[in-house]
């Protein structure tokens, strides 16, 4: 998923460093994904980008598909944004593609992007494997460290709430564009230590008319993509791949019947 140029300001030096080592959730992730062809970034919303690929404008096959390669490499190696940039560049050239933005910004984005939701999504499944919540039900949300802090987001520092609390279903990181923030598993004395400092409750999350989403989240990001992953099937495309032509479409079904095989 991606918007325009106008709506995002990435952080780049950030998820060298914050996302550091790959993981074989987060490799799964990735790995079960439908290339999706698309023209605008919210031609997939919310749910559905756990489980399709895109990158907006990225129409034809060959050029997804390389696009997926370099992200899928960046991911299984944990190669840094520079890396990245190498693939990206290359495959501009080799499918002679026109994009929007200038290259940083782009590439920074395809990066930032996948990288950050596949390591939520890995990082989810770690979190709520049953044998993880006898030992940590509880889950704290911390605060990425941006040098330009999004308030709302500094405010959840340290809130720490049930691992099945309903506000997770919209407030589980990333929460933006460029988002770094992250959720990590705690103790039920540590929530405790929470609710003395007035972090063990949910805070009010009044919706933002602007972007249809809770307060501080950015619009088409007030989903869970962890608990998507797990409890959706590739079936959530269908809406979506039934708009593209019938050629496309088939080849897409058929896909899609081996990875849910």
């Amino acid at each position: 998923m991606e918007p325009t140029k106008k709506k995002i300001k990435v952080s780049e030096p950030s998820l060298d460093t914050v996302f550091k080592l790959p993981f074989a959730e987060q490799e799964a992730f990735f790995k079960n994904k439908l290339n999706i062809p698309t023209a605008r970034w919210d031609d997939l919303w919310k749910a559905q980008h756990s489980k399709g690929f895109m990158v907006a404008g990225a129409y034809k096959a060959e050029l997804l598909a390389d696009f997926r390669d370099a992200v899928e490499k960046a991911i299984n190696e944990g190669t840094t944004l520079e890396d990245f940039r190498k693939d990206f560049d290359s495959t501009v050239e080799k499918n002679g593609w026109n994009y929007n933005g200038n290259r940083n910004w782009r590439s920074a984005l395809i990066y930032s992007t996948n990288i950050s939701t596949s390591y939520a999504a890995g990082r989810w499944a770690q979190l709520t494997d049953p044998e993880q919540l006898q030992v940590l039900p509880y889950l704290t949300y911390k605060h990425g460290d941006s040098r330009v802090p999004r308030p709302a987001h500094l405010a959840w520092d340290g809130i720490t709430l049930p691992a099945d609390d309903p506000w997770w279903q919209t407030h589980y990181a990333p929460n933006g564009w460029g988002c770094t923030c992250r959720v990590y598993g705690s103790t039920r004395s540590e929530y405790v230590k929470a609710q003395k400092k007035g972090l063990g409750e949910a805070p009010p999350s009044p919706i933002d008319e602007k972007t249809g989403e809770p307060a501080g989240i950015d619009k088409g990001w007030g989903y869970n993509v962890g608990e998507a992953a797990a409890t959706q099937t590739h079936k959530i495309l269908e809406g979506v791949i039934a708009r593209l032509p019938e050629d496309i479409a088939a080849k897409l079904r058929k896909e899609m019947k081996g990875l849910n095989a």
